[in-house]
């Protein structure tokens, strides 16, 4: 195992050390291990080092950079450092670009122009019905989906791109071998198989408060376009779309009512200058490289419809070809057994007067029935 990259990696790894330090120890000691060798009044007379961090250096020991590469390699995965050929060019030129990567999954995927979608923990069924929309828009064109596998829409997110036979990378606010959340098992599973697990944190570490953010800058810097779905004010979907921003990269958001506090975020993004996602066209002019492929649509995916609000697409009658964001939400939401439309205004977060306008256009459409009292139902298959 190649000592130089484990010194490397050790320092990598050891908090405080970003790129410009890492620049000066390298730079002032001629290689990383030269600088494990440094004596310590040299180490606290660079540029920008204190004695804390003189002592970090002296702390990050070889053998721990040699027990992360051969942890990384027991789990299949590899080791990315900044200088390495297959290290993403995306990542490179960003604000704070990350020392190191593990990489489990098809690395190829890292070469592919991506677009980040995130949004709400706690979404809507219209999120997540707005979600799958972003998501057959970016599968149909080619694109790589990059989130950040956390629950609600990060996961549907991956699963829906999964389902739709497309390309995915999970951006992890922890070290590979841990599952956060521990529900997306099944999930950190499928993407590692068919997509990429990516991380700047070493195998086994446990994901913390300060972990999120730094992974949502990776999430961002990764794509070309971050697209926020469903956002309360202060969520980290938000946090991704300004180190979007701050990173030169575009931002789109997907308007949501304004009565639904999850749009709230959404919605100010619009508001100071974001472009809304309304239809495939609006993310695929990021994108003028891949000429008309936006056009090819992916076929629905079986249980698509069932993952955004809980319905079984073997039960009930087809839904209507070309439905919009709204009429999927609402189709989504609706069970065999009437429900009350207060009922379904808590479900969709849709104002009263839209709500019963989508329900009219899916009645008229032969999906959806209404029953005495304003109750209505999901068409169930003959």
């Amino acid at each position: 195992m190649n000592d130089s990259r484990a010194a490397y990696l050790a320092l990598a790894l050891q908090p405080g050390i970003g790129p410009v330090r890492m620049r000066t120890l390298l730079d002032a000691c001629g290689s990383a291990l030269g600088a494990h060798s440094a004596p310590f009044a040299f180490l606290c007379a660079l540029p920008g080092f204190s004695r804390a961090l003189a002592t970090a250096v002296r702390e990050a020991r070889p053998e721990l950079g040699h027990d992360a590469l051969r942890r990384a390699e027991a789990m299949g995965a590899r080791v990315l450092l900044a200088d390495d050929a297959d290290f993403p060019e995306s990542l490179r030129t960003i604000p704070d670009p990350p020392l190191a990567l593990f990489a489990r999954g098809e690395l190829a995927l890292l070469t592919r122009p991506a677009v980040a979608v995130v949004g709400s923990r706690d979404h809507t069924p219209y999120g997540a019905a707005a979600c799958h929309e972003v998501v057959r828009a970016a599968v149909g064109a080619g694109l790589v989906v990059a989130s950040g596998m956390a629950r609600g829409l990060d996961a549907v997110a991956h699963a829906a791109t999964l389902e739709l036979g497309g390309a995915t990378i999970g951006v992890l606010g922890n070290g590979l071998g841990v599952v956060y959340p521990a529900a997306n098992r099944d999930l950190y599973r499928s993407v590692a198989e068919r997509g990429l697990l990516l991380t700047e944190f070493a195998p086994g570490e446990r994901p913390r408060v300060h972990t999120f953010p730094r992974r949502n800058r990776i999430i961002s810097g990764l794509s070309r376009v971050t697209v926020v779905v469903e956002a309360a004010p202060g969520s980290g979907a938000l946090i991704t779309a300004d180190a979007a921003l701050e990173q030169g990269r575009d931002v789109l958001a997907v308007p949501g009512p304004i009565t639904s506090p999850r749009s709230l975020g959404v919605n100010r993004l619009l508001r100071d200058g974001a472009g809304p996602f309304l239809e495939a066209e609006d993310l695929l002019a990021h994108y003028p490289e891949l000429g008309g492929a936006g056009t090819r649509r992916p076929p629905a995916a079986s249980g698509a419809s069932a993952g955004a609000a809980g319905a079984q697409p073997s039960l009930f009658a087809p839904a209507p070809p070309d439905l919009d964001a709204e009429e999927r939400c609402v189709l989504g939401a609706l069970d065999a057994e009437p429900l009350q439309l207060e009922r379904l205004l808590e479900r969709t977060a849709l104002p009263p007067a839209q709500l019963l306008s989508v329900l009219l256009r899916l009645e008229l459409a032969g999906a959806v029935e209404q029953e005495p009292g304003r109750r209505f139902r999901r068409v169930v298959a003959v």
